[in-house]
């Protein structure tokens, strides 16, 4: 028995102890669902958080934070209690080790994900080149529609891809060799 693992981009999964997209959805959405506020911020209200936090720096913020440890009068002023910032601090800490991981798992997906693209887009394009080949003969007739769709849909691709990258267009130059006669 083979204890050999196939994590080919588009090899069938044949391993248990590997989870299918369907099982890392639900495994996901069960701990979105497990963990406290997790809703986007709108672009606005991020672009006037990030705004606000340029001033805030990790040493003015823990200089600030030491005030409140050596000041009661601080700590009663602000309305927090010296525990509770620092374990907000370190909560901070903590989850943004979390975004951190969770940015590099996002880009192990989207980059598996694109060799399975372009692994199934290699397979396509040797289904039709032997469909081709194999519709020439009268023998696999069955096969000319197959093959002519994917030429017209080839085709409306190219011309999509043209009508959005449209030339700049050209300065116009009115030059007139005769005389405005009224």
């Amino acid at each position: 028995m083979s204890d050999n693992v196939n994590n080919t981009p588009g090899a069938s999964n044949t391993d248990p102890a590997n989870l299918t997209a369907e099982e890392v959805i639900a495994q996901l959405r069960t701990m979105r669902s497990r963990i406290g506020d997790v809703s986007p911020l709108s672009k606005e209200r991020r672009k006037l958080v990030k705004m606000r936090l340029r001033t805030q720096t990790a040493p003015v913020v823990e200089a600030s934070i030491s005030v409140i440890g050596s000041s009661d009068k601080v700590a009663h002023a602000v309305g927090q209690p010296l525990e509770d910032v620092l374990q907000l601090q370190s909560d901070s800490v903590h989850w943004s080790l979390v975004a951190d991981e969770l940015r590099s798992f996002l880009k192990g997906i989207e980059g598996a994900n694109l060799l399975r693209r372009e692994e199934l887009a290699f397979i396509a394009s040797q289904a039709y080149s032997f469909g081709s080949q194999l519709a020439r003969s009268p023998v696999n007739a069955d096969l000319v529609p197959q093959v002519e769709e994917i030429k017209r849909l080839k085709t409306l691709a190219r011309r999509k891809k043209a009508s959005q990258n449209p030339p700049p267009p050209s300065p116009a130059h009115e030059t007139s060799t005769t005389p405005n006669v009224d």
